[in-house]
C-alpha cells in the first residue's frame, strides 16, 4: 500500500470524527438537564485550571531559561548545578513532586519563615496559610522547568556559531549578543516544543486535584460522587480538556507551518 510522502496532506478524518463527537456531547448538554448541570458545575473549575497552567508555565519558562543559560555557562559550578537540578527533577514523577512540595517543602518553608519573623514580633504563619493552589503551581513550575531547560539549551546550541563570532567582532558584549543575536534565533526553534510542553501541562494540571484544588478534575470527582453518574460527568470532564488541548494543538501546527514557510 502506497503511503503519502507528507502526512500533512492526509485529509484530517480524525478531526472530523472529533468534531462529530464534540457536537454530539454539546447536543447532550443542551438536550439533557444532567449534562447541563454537570457542565455548569465544572465550568467553575476551568478558570482554576487555566490560571494554574498559565502561571506555572510562565514561571517554568523563566526558570528553565535561567537553567539553560547556566548549563552553557563557562563556569563549571553553574553547569554542574544546572545539570544536577534537571536530572533530579526530570527523574521524579509530577504527582510525587506535587505531594513532596505540598507536604514536605511547604511546611519547611513556613518553619524557616517563622524562625526569622517570630523573633521580630510578627505572628507565626501556619502551614495551612500556604495556599494549596500555590503549592501546586510551585510544584508544576519546578517539574516543567527541568524539561523546558533542555528545550532552551537545545535551541541556544542550534544558533550558528559564525553569527556569534560576527557579533563579537562587532564589539557586542555578552548580554547584547544574547538579546539581539542568540535568543531571537533560538526562540524560533523552541516555540513548537514549548507549545507541546504547554499542552502537556494543561493535562498534568489535572493532578492538582489530589491536593483538593478545585480544578475541572476535582469538581468532576466531587460531582460524580454526589450524583453517581460517572459516565455523564467524566464525559464532560474529557470534553473540556479535549477542547483546550486540541484547539491549542491545531494552533501549534499552524504556527509550525508558518515558521517553516518563513524559513524556506
Amino acid at each position: 500500500m502506497r503511503k503519502p510522502a507528507d502526512g500533512s496532506k492526509d485529509f484530517p478524518y480524525w478531526l472530523v470524527a472529533l468534531i462529530l463527537l464534540g457536537g454530539y456531547l454539546f447536543y447532550r448538554v443542551i438536550a439533557d438537564d444532567l449534562y447541563a448541570k454537570v457542565l455548569t458545575t465544572l465550568s467553575k473549575g476551568i478558570w482554576v485550571t487555566v490560571f494554574v497552567t498559565l502561571v506555572a508555565f510562565a514561571l517554568a519558562i523563566v526558570l528553565g531559561l535561567l537553567l539553560a543559560t547556566a548549563s552553557l555557562s563557562r563556569f563549571i559550578v553553574l553547569r554542574q548545578i544546572a545539570r544536577f537540578y534537571t536530572e533530579v527533577v526530570r527523574g521524579v514523577p509530577i504527582l510525587v513532586l506535587l505531594l513532596y512540595v505540598a507536604f514536605v517543602i511547604a511546611p519547611m518553608v513556613v518553619t524557616a519563615v517563622n524562625s526569622i519573623t517570630v523573633p521580630l514580633g510578627f505572628d507565626p504563619l501556619r502551614t495551612r496559610d500556604f495556599s494549596l493552589m500555590w503549592r501546586a503551581i510551585i510544584a508544576l513550575t519546578i517539574g516543567y522547568s527541568a524539561f523546558i531547560a533542555e528545550v532552551f539549551r537545545a535551541g541556544l546550541l542550534s544558533v550558528d556559531k559564525g553569527q556569534i563570532e560576527a557579533a563579537e567582532a562587532l564589539g557586542l558584549n555578552g548580554w547584547l549578543r544574547f538579546r539581539l543575536i542568540i535568543f531571537p534565533q533560538a526562540l524560533r526553534t523552541v516555540l513548537p516544543p514549548l507549545g507541546n510542553d504547554f499542552i502537556a501541562m494543561i493535562k498534568d494540571s489535572s493532578l492538582v486535584s489530589v491536593l483538593g484544588v478545585t480544578d475541572i478534575t476535582q469538581l468532576g470527582k466531587v460531582t460524580s460522587a454526589g450524583n453517581f453518574r460517572y459516565f455523564e460527568t467524566y464525559n464532560v470532564v474529557a470534553l473540556l480538556y479535549l477542547m483546550m488541548t486540541i484547539s491549542l494543538s491545531l494552533a501549534l501546527r499552524r504556527l509550525e507551518r508558518h515558521l517553516r514557510d518563513r524559513s524556506s
